[in-house]
């Protein structure tokens, strides 16, 4: 399976994952002369240049789209109009207009779309998923997710006050899926309303509270941004409260906070006994090695790929999802500008 790689930030990483999963990566693109200059040690043999368009004319099996997060839909497209198989990171669009435009060519398209969002295969996510699916806690009722970054005021207002950097110029609510979309796969809804909060009036691009209903008439209630106390578990925790039990993923330091706590309640037992136990996430393999916990969900998103691409699988994150999660992040921003009034989602449901 032969594949590009656009953007040698986040890109390059991606390439040497893609290449451990078994694809050849032919080709890579970065505007930044020092970063195709370090991939020439990383990728012997590959087609480096400073123009995404010369990827179009390479005979590819597939595109990883790893360039600017408000950067993908015009890329995405262009490739899936070639019959190119798309991998995009996050975000999938920038607005509905652009979400659109993206489906209608996705299910045109002779080739997929996959979402990028490795949160959504992360080790304790799916431990959740898991619980959800086999009916454990009965109907769910309130999610709980957080993508938190503890870094200091300094390393923040350098980042987020950099005019060459995306995240100086998207909203603190945009970068909501690594949230939103553990969310979605969780519990199989669309979102249909979001209000945004921002966590303190002094911190007005720091941090951000979303709350987000669900088509299934379950609430989210989402945080991401810089606030103290990240998750050792790749900046992510999830809860989940159902009707008959609660599972969340453990706050606690190392290697447990990638296991999941359940509690199961006395009065749904035939003992009257509450019942409480910590699951521990098998560990994800690769040639016989274990792969670092923070890895996983790359792993498993780039042999996602590799099985829709090969084998004809679906996407672990198709198109639909994907747009509809970037857009909670579109109605977040609208909400705080509007007074965190809630704003209603575009429905991107089948159908």
């Amino acid at each position: 399976m032969r594949v590009g790689v656009i953007g040698l930030r986040m890109g390059l990483f991606l390439a040497g994952w893609c290449r451990r999963v078994g694809m050849e990566v032919v080709a890579a693109c970065d505007r930044d002369a020092a970063r195709r200059e370090a991939a020439w040690e990383e990728l012997p043999g590959a087609v480096l240049t400073d123009q995404w368009e010369d990827l179009l004319d390479l005979r590819l099996d597939g595109v990883v789209l790893a360039n600017d997060f408000d950067a993908h839909a015009s890329l995405a497209i262009a490739f899936l109009k070639r019959g190119v198989h798309v991998l995009s990171e996050c975000a999938a669009c920038v607005d509905a207009d652009e979400g659109r435009l993206l489906v209608a060519a996705a299910e045109r398209s002779t080739a997929t779309y996959s979402f990028a969002e490795n949160y959504v295969c992360h080790p304790h996510v799916r431990l959740v998923r898991q619980a959800v699916e086999a009916g454990e806690l009965g109907r769910v009722s309130l999610i709980e997710a957080d993508y938190l970054h503890g870094m200091s005021p300094e390393d923040v207002a350098a980042l987020i006050g950099d005019p060459d950097s995306w995240r100086g110029r998207i909203s603190a609510a945009a970068y909501c899926t690594h949230t939103v979309s553990p969310v979605l796969a969780v519990t199989g809804a669309w979102p249909v309303e979001v209000a945004a909060f921002q966590v303190h009036e002094a911190d007005l691009d720091r941090a951000v509270v979303m709350a987000v209903r669900l088509s299934t008439g379950a609430l989210a209630v989402t945080r991401h941004g810089f606030l103290q106390g990240e998750p050792d578990s790749h900046w992510s925790w999830l809860s989940v409260r159902g009707t008959r039990a609660l599972a969340e993923s453990v706050r606690a330091p190392g290697e447990r906070a990638w296991s999941v706590r359940v509690r199961v309640e006395g009065w749904t037992r035939s003992d009257g006994v509450t019942h409480e136990e910590e699951r521990v996430p098998p560990l994800l393999t690769l040639d016989g090695w274990p792969v670092e916990r923070q890895a996983e969900g790359t792993v498993r998103v780039l042999q996602g790929f590799r099985a829709t691409v090969e084998r004809g699988e679906p996407p672990l994150v198709p198109v639909r999802p994907a747009v509809a999660a970037s857009l909670v992040g579109v109605a977040g921003a609208e909400s705080l500008k509007n007074g965190s009034r809630p704003v209603r989602v575009p429905d991107f449901s089948p159908g």
